[in-house]
């Protein structure tokens, strides 16, 4: 089958839906691919370089499968016959009419936005791909309009204190933002609805701010959820007494399918110090602040620049273009079981039946409903049963019962031994014991390391061994080889450990 790389359509859109890169892995799986002219020269990737990588320059009208980043438009798709299989961005939720074109045109279509948040479809995730670009460079733009330094200095001219970054939504974008903007030596602080991500902020070095609700987020699509008005009351009052302090604000809280919520109100924004920037995020659904114009740069009368882009990604062309190209690699892959050439849709997979919105005719959209959280499941009705009894304890009487007999078998092998052997098992006793209650007490945790470093021990049957190697019996001169090779692996084997552990530990 052959693949068709679209040249965008939409007006400003710098990226491509696959690279050089991602041409050869789709012919590794057998496709032909046709790049149109041009498709990839605003990411800086040449048609001569897609040649070099095995694709051809033409028409993609033709192919068999048509990837894009956005959706075709009504030209392109006027060009496409029918049955074939569009890959792109199509937002089915926010664009029903687009959705029942595709269908009326019996042309099978794939949303990349509309990948379950399920642990095997992280690698076709586009959103988060996406997100975690748009998050850096959101950052990257509000120090660009921002007229300070994010880190704080002391010079001989005076000292420069560090700017004071909030990030509303700990999403993939929030967590890139933070990290950004921690990285740069900014003081940063975080909000949620989700107070499990607190850690997440905090391993980044930021500030979690929590919202004094007894609300708590269970999300079972894996996406966002609009919260009740008493969060929404509460948060307002949070944003109301951390804004008028903070340098930069960064919003990302998108729901999808709706209008973005007003986090940040112009009351807000009033109280906000001349320079500071507010990055929203979400400005392609309406935005999370008000007075955010979609795509543009506005000052406000008091100063605040609110940046309303919705091209992050695109201003990140070349990265945003490799990493969408190999989310499309991996569903390809997904789809192409026996590295063929040949799309196979698995209507029963859960993944390919959440992305396809129209197939055959037909509206899919929605897919059913896919369990993706860790949301507690309803409670089943209790069964009562006869609980079986539990097991006593051993009593003293019987412990001290067992630890006589088996002193006794070791008294009676002792005196069974020869003299030379009765130091030795007595060692090997007294080993047992003390090993027992050494090793008893360290805390689980320190158990590998533990063992990885004293498995150095071994070096005393190395020693021990090389002693008897040159006995004149051949037995034991086999068997104390056989011990220097074991117990050498071991302690080669304890250090390989030990070296690999601590350099999960240190910078590289």
């Amino acid at each position: 089958m052959i693949i068709g790389v679209l040249h965008e359509a939409l007006a400003g859109e710098t990226r491509v839906s696959a690279t050089p890169g991602t041409v050869e892995k789709l012919l590794a799986l057998g496709y032909s691919v046709v790049v149109e002219p041009g498709a990839g020269t605003a990411s800086s990737f040449s048609d001569e370089a897609y040649v070099a990588a095995g694709a051809t320059i033409g028409d993609a009208a033709g192919a068999d499968i048509v990837f894009g980043i956005n959706a075709p438009s009504a030209a392109q798709l006027d060009r496409l016959r029918e049955g074939t299989t569009v890959v792109s961005l199509v937002s089915p939720a926010l664009n029903p009419d687009l959705v029942a074109d595709l269908a009326r045109r019996r042309i099978t279509s794939l949303a990349m936005d509309a990948v379950p948040r399920i642990s095997r479809a992280q690698s076709l995730d586009v959103l988060s791909s996406m997100a975690n670009i748009a998050g850096y460079r959101a950052v990257i733009e509000a120090a660009n309009a921002f007229g300070r330094f994010f880190t704080g200095q002391v010079t001989a001219a005076g000292k420069v204190p560090p700017a004071k970054v909030l990030v509303a939504g700990v999403g993939v974008a929030g967590l890139a933002a933070i990290g950004t903007a921690g990285g740069m030596g900014a003081i940063v602080y975080a909000t949620d609805p989700r107070p499990e991500v607190a850690d997440q902020v905090a391993s980044l070095g930021g500030k979690y701010l929590e919202v004094a609700s007894g609300e708590v987020e269970i999300s079972t699509t894996g996406y966002a959820k609009e919260m009740s008005d008493d969060y929404n009351e509460r948060a307002a009052a949070l944003y109301a007494a951390w804004v008028p302090d903070i340098d930069i604000i960064i919003t990302t809280a998108l729901i999808p399918g709706r209008s973005a919520p007003i986090l940040i109100t112009a009351d807000m924004v009033a109280s906000m110090k001349r320079g500071s920037v507010i990055v929203d995020m979400a400005a392609a659904n309406g935005g999370n602040v008000e007075g955010t114009v979609k795509g543009e740069v506005v000052v406000t009368p008091n100063g605040v620049t609110i940046i309303g882009y919705t091209d992050l990604p695109g201003r990140l062309a070349a990265q945003a273009s490799q990493l969408f190209g190999t989310n499309l690699v991996n569903l390809m892959k997904l789809m192409t079981p026996g590295k063929d050439g040949v799309l196979v849709i698995d209507w029963d997979d859960v993944v390919q039946r959440g992305i396809t919105v129209a197939r055959d005719g037909d509206i899919t959209w929605p897919p059913p409903p896919v369990q993706v959280s860790a949301a507690p499941a309803k409670a089943a009705e209790p069964v009562i049963a006869e609980a079986a009894p539990a097991k006593p304890p051993m009593s003293s009487a019987r412990r001290f019962t067992y630890v006589g007999i088996g002193a006794a078998i070791l008294l009676l092998l002792v005196a069974a031994s020869p003299a030379a052997l009765r130091v030795h098992l007595t060692v090997f006793a007294l080993a047992i014991v003390i090993g027992y209650y050494v090793i008893g007490n360290v805390h689980h945790a320190l158990h590998t390391p533990l063992m990885s470093v004293t498995n150095a021990i071994s070096g005393i049957i190395v020693v021990g061994a090389l002693l008897q190697i040159g006995h004149g019996n051949t037995a034991i001169t086999i068997l104390a080889f056989v011990s220097v090779l074991l117990a050498s692996i071991n302690v080669f084997g304890g250090f390989a450990v030990t070296r690999r552990m601590l350099s999960m530990f240190s910078r590289s």
